[in-house]
């Protein structure tokens, strides 16, 4: 699942850097939640906007629900920011790499190939780098297409950055295809 908060090109990153740092924590234990990775983007630091967008693993649905509409940490986006639309795939795969501890993130959306086992092997192989944290593989069956996120121990232009992880129950997500 993501969200993204465009925000105005002159906005203070600052204030959402501040806000991670004082609200990060209360996801640290959320039920359901196998991880939350508090991202943004900068203009002019290899991003053409300034970008709120967390990205979230969930180990159950109820979870997710629970956390949207059923008065969980959403209510704050919603509070500040608005009712932003919020993607969510269904998960075919997930890996946990080697890495520590993750500075930034990528999340690559393609056509989704007929063969998925290869994506599925692709995912495997890219979870031996050292860099990586944690790699996932979703499809969306409306658009037909698979999204790839990928938490890496490095930065690189054009990534998200990473500001907080949480990861209450990471560990109790399967590793490898979810079929």
């Amino acid at each position: 699942m993501q969200y993204h908060l465009t925000l105005p090109a002159d906005h203070d990153m600052g204030i959402i850097r501040r806000r991670v740092e004082t609200r990060g924590h209360r996801t640290d234990d959320f039920p359901g939640l196998g991880l939350k990775a508090y991202l943004i983007r900068e203009r002019g630091e290899g991003s053409p906007v300034n970008q709120y967008a967390p990205f979230y693993l969930w180990h159950d649905v109820g979870g997710m629900s629970r956390f949207l509409v059923g008065g969980g940490g959403f209510q704050g986006i919603v509070d500040d920011f608005g009712r932003p639309p919020v993607w969510h795939w269904t998960g075919i795969a997930i890996e946990r790499g080697r890495g520590e501890v993750p500075r930034s993130a990528t999340r690559e959306t393609t056509a989704l190939l007929e063969d998925v086992d290869a994506a599925v092997e692709a995912l495997h192989e890219l979870a031996r780098d050292e860099r990586v944290h944690t790699a996932a593989l979703a499809f969306d069956p409306t658009g037909w297409q698979l999204v790839r996120f990928v938490l890496w121990t490095d930065e690189a232009p054009g990534r998200y950055q990473v500001l907080h992880v949480s990861a209450p129950s990471l560990r109790e997500i399967p590793q490898g295809r979810h079929w």
